[in-house]
């Protein structure tokens, strides 16, 4: 499974990247704005940090201005991915960037049925959002399980199912289970899967008694 981080932080994405552990970034509006600076600096800065995906949203809700907006952004960097709504326009800009070869992260999946047009349409990512749905009653991981399930019948659908709005370790190791390919993270989580409280005892105790040997490595 690859990791992406959610997150327009560029200082926390760095620290991340160190770790070799990080795969690429996704952004949105409302992560743009808590980062209180310049949209294109901002994805500019990321895209030379990661080498990965960074998907960049487009703010037009109309095929044209998406198209315009999306076209800018892809001159940015090569790696860097063409964020759409799951609308009809959306699904018409994601056609269009894809037969360019531009990258297309098709989001604001809530349903398998917008995911099968989203493969249709060639996205390379579709992000459905499992802690929205969850939000609302409905079962996120199932819609993630029946989308893998449907990608899985059609060889031609090259669709990388995103798994976004992650909430806890828990939904990346369910999504990790169903085979979903990415799951694109909140900074606070991605640090949680690896922390476990009897590694934090275990530890502890080793150090113990490392102390009590008088000994030193090197």
């Amino acid at each position: 499974m690859k990791f992406f981080v959610d997150t327009a932080d560029v200082k926390e994405i760095r620290e991340l990247a160190d770790t070799g552990l990080l795969d690429g970034v996704t952004t949105n509006p409302t992560l743009i704005a808590k980062s209180g600076r310049d949209f294109i600096e901002v994805i500019t800065e990321i895209a030379g940090v990661v080498p990965g995906p960074v998907s960049a949203e487009v703010a037009a809700t109309d095929f044209e201005g998406m198209v315009k907006e999306g076209e800018r952004l892809a001159l940015i960097a090569d790696n860097i991915a063409i964020k759409v709504p799951l609308t009809w326009d959306g699904l018409k800009a994601c056609k269009h960037f894809t037969s360019k070869n531009i990258m297309v992260n098709v989001t604001l999946c809530f349903s398998a049925a917008q995911a099968i047009l989203a493969a249709k349409a060639g996205a390379t990512f579709i992000s459905p959002f499992v802690g929205r749905l969850d939000d609302v009653g409905q079962p996120g991981m199932q819609l993630i399980s029946e989308i893998c399930t449907i990608y899985n019948h059609y060889e031609y659908f090259n669709t990388e199912v995103l798994v976004a709005s992650v909430r806890s370790p828990m939904h990346v190791v369910e999504a990790a289970m169903i085979g979903a390919h990415v799951a694109t993270i909140p900074p606070s989580v991605l640090k949680q899967l690896a922390s476990h409280p009897l590694t934090d005892k275990g530890l502890a105790t080793f150090l113990s008694d490392w102390q009590k040997t008088g000994q030193k490595i090197g």
